[in-house]
């Protein structure tokens, strides 16, 4: 069954893999990664009140977000800025081998679509890097108020997309627990290695579920 859509996550698919990036900048800062993950961002196995998971909900500022960060690692004796880390997950380029995978599931007749945990002020930033022509359906979770990896945003993006059967569509996500919770719900799930190689890999797959021929660009460098 060749699949009718493609659900690609932004962060760690088109860029860099913001866990990665922000391991670096845990370790540069003195900082535990495991401790600075959960005081920035909190578990990713489930959508919680986390701050930084109300803020992917829509449902605080950024701004209060970071001051309950900051609170809760002072508590620690620790000084934690959630925007020194975002700094170096922002400095990271988009992948031109992937965005030209997406142009090519698109020119294929495959129904595409961001679904993205994401904050309503980084909007404008990360749809900026990607051709936007080559995507029919935005699913942002500062938008519709729910996150990976609850079921609701898994199901509200196959009825965006127009899939009945969630085998048709496949979920394109660097978060194991992320891709999990779409393959729970029947979606053919690709897991996107952190490293470059396994990223590039993962994308041939993709193109080879879809019967395309990987673009030239996954092959360089």
């Amino acid at each position: 069954m060749t699949p009718e859509a493609v659900l690609f996550d932004y962060g760690g698919v088109f860029t860099e893999s913001p866990f990665a990036a922000a391991r670096r900048a845990f370790e540069r800062l003195g900082i535990d990664p495991v401790q600075g993950h959960e005081w920035i961002f909190g578990s990713y196995e489930a959508d919680t009140a986390h701050p930084w998971h109300r803020l992917e909900r829509g449902e605080t500022s950024a701004q209060a977000a970071r001051d309950e960060i900051m609170a809760t690692a002072a508590v620690a004796g620790v000084e934690l800025d959630p925007w020194v880390v975002l700094a170096e997950l922002a400095g990271g380029e988009t992948r031109a081998w992937m965005t030209d995978v997406l142009v090519a599931v698109h020119a294929a007749g495959v129904t595409t679509a961001i679904v993205t945990n994401n904050l309503v002020e980084f909007a404008d930033h990360w749809k900026a890097g990607l051709p936007m022509d080559a995507v029919d359906v935005i699913v942002d979770s500062s938008a519709e108020g729910v996150r990976k990896p609850n079921p609701a945003i898994y199901r509200l993006a196959l009825q965006r997309v127009g899939v009945k059967d969630p085998q048709s569509a496949v979920f394109v996500d660097d978060a194991p627990s992320n891709v999990a919770a779409a393959r729970a719900l029947g979606l053919v799930g690709l897991d996107v290695p952190h490293d470059i190689i396994g990223a590039r890999a993962c994308a041939v797959t993709l193109c080879g579920l879809l019967g395309l021929e990987p673009p030239p660009s996954l092959s360089d460098g």
